[in-house]
């Protein structure tokens, strides 16, 4: 009986952990699809999942870095949802492909047009964003949840190495190191320049060894044509004198 009520005591402290952990899972987060690369492009995913039992998510704003600003941000349609896209004016123009660019997008906010995500479900919202900063590690994208009851969740705390993830963690995209896809590229072109000259040097030797033989059969002929000549000489000569 004992260890029936500890067994059963387990259980519902392990029950009771999970209910509370849960939550922390079930935040807007940002992940790539494939790889966010410094000094590259890449697209996003703002997943959003609904938290709430009684109330959809309607809208949702998600704000970019300003440390680090992006010059190129573009939302992919999403059925069900209006997407707009806020610049602001930097401080510090970037420099883009040669061109000076002056201002930046700072806000991309999806509104439903209607019910939203509902309870039980979550939504993706892609965006492509570029370039990536190449001094930094990481980017913080502060996001702003509002449900169908007016209720607003603020995704806005920086979570920090080394300590508890917070209640409202914000969104961070995780960058990877500079992509070598030029050395790769180069490799596979070496590669490919090498593979027809091989194949040429083989056709090259082929041809090269037919001729060879031809040249011998051919000589061989003349010997033989040579030889056959002499023979009927000859023996026209010993026809003759007998």
């Amino acid at each position: 009986m004992k260890a029936s009520r500890l067994v059963a005591t387990a259980a519902v402290a392990g029950s009771a952990v999970l209910a509370l952990s849960a939550p922390a899972f079930a935040h807007v987060s940002v992940q790539p699809e494939g790889a966010a690369a410094k000094g590259g492009y890449a697209v996003v995913d703002f997943k959003v999942p609904n938290e709430r039992d009684n109330a959809s998510t309607t809208k949702v704003e998600v704000n970019f870095p300003t440390d680090h600003p992006l010059a190129s941000v573009m939302p992919q349609p999403v059925p069900g949802w209006k997407a707009v896209v806020t610049k602001s004016q930097l401080d510090k123009p970037l420099e883009m492909h040669g061109k000076k660019i002056s201002e930046a997008v700072t806000k991309v906010t999806w509104t439903a047009d209607g019910k939203g995500i509902e309870p039980g479900f979550f939504q993706k919202f892609p965006v492509s964003v570029g370039t990536l900063p190449e001094d930094a590690d990481q980017l913080v994208f502060k996001a702003i949840q509002t449900y169908s009851n007016k209720e607003v969740v603020r995704w806005i705390e920086v979570p920090q190495k080394g300590q508890e993830e917070p209640d409202n963690p914000a969104p961070v995209l995780q960058l990877t190191a500079a992509s070598e896809g030029d050395g790769h590229d180069a490799s596979a072109k070496d590669t490919a320049d090498t593979k027809p000259a091989a194949q040429t040097t083989a056709a090259d030797s082929a041809g090269s060894g037919s001729d060879t033989t031809a040249r011998v059969l051919g000589i061989v002929g003349i010997l033989v044509g040579a030889a056959g000549v002499a023979y009927g000489v000859l023996a026209g000569r010993r026809r003759t004198t007998v």
